[in-house]
């Protein structure tokens, strides 16, 4: 008799629809609409776009393993965004293949693991693996890497360990808090907002 394996996905189906709807907003955008924000001192709807790309990437693939070499560049394409509200403009075309290719790597995860996989932990990050991940992005965005890795040592703050459940709730969340304020900004400018019917 095969042993049948329950996989987590059906528990989290809804989030793949949740992403197809925000793929279906930012889709459509010029770069003047990416650039839109609620006040000068908001993140600009490309900047949080950037934001859940980078989040997915560095916890399902930095963290946890997940994905192939594609999504590195992903893994801190936020760098500059969170250190220094730099939007770095990309293309609606650029930001929709980032949640398309970390959806996949998310729905390839969740389709494997099982329930008992869900108290797996992870160590925290030393600072020799910041420091390896932070030589990996792309040259422009290598002094807000330095940032990155000098905010880390001079707070002395050691995180716990995280279990594989936190980061799939926390990624997801993640997703609904941000994908929430780009919709706000869509609707604040009278653009078509991410459809949740």
């Amino acid at each position: 008799m095969t042993e049948h394996k329950l996989s987590l996905f059906p528990f989290y189906a809804g989030w793949g629809r949740y992403t197809q709807r925000l793929i279906a907003a930012i889709a459509p955008l010029t770069d003047e609409q990416l650039a839109l924000r609620l006040a000068p001192q908001h993140w600009s709807i490309g900047m949080y776009v950037t934001h859940i790309v980078a989040n997915r990437a560095w916890w399902f693939h930095a963290r946890m393993g997940e994905g192939n070499d594609d999504l590195t560049t992903f893994e801190l394409w936020a760098l500059g965004v969170c250190e220094a509200d730099v939007d770095p403009c990309h293309t609606a075309a650029e930001l929709v293949a980032g949640l398309e290719k970390t959806w996949q790597m998310i729905e390839e995860t969740l389709t494997r693991l099982t329930p008992a996989d869900l108290e797996q932990t992870f160590p925290p990050l030393v600072e020799a693996e910041r420091e390896r991940h932070a030589n990996l992005v792309e040259p422009a965005l290598q002094p807000y890497a330095q940032m990155w890795v000098e905010r880390a040592r001079l707070s002395g703050e050691v995180r716990p360990a995280v279990s594989l459940q936190q980061i799939i709730w926390g990624v997801l969340e993640h997703d609904i808090h941000h994908g929430s304020e780009i919709s706000t900004i869509l609707g604040a400018h009278g653009l078509p907002v991410v459809d949740l019917d």
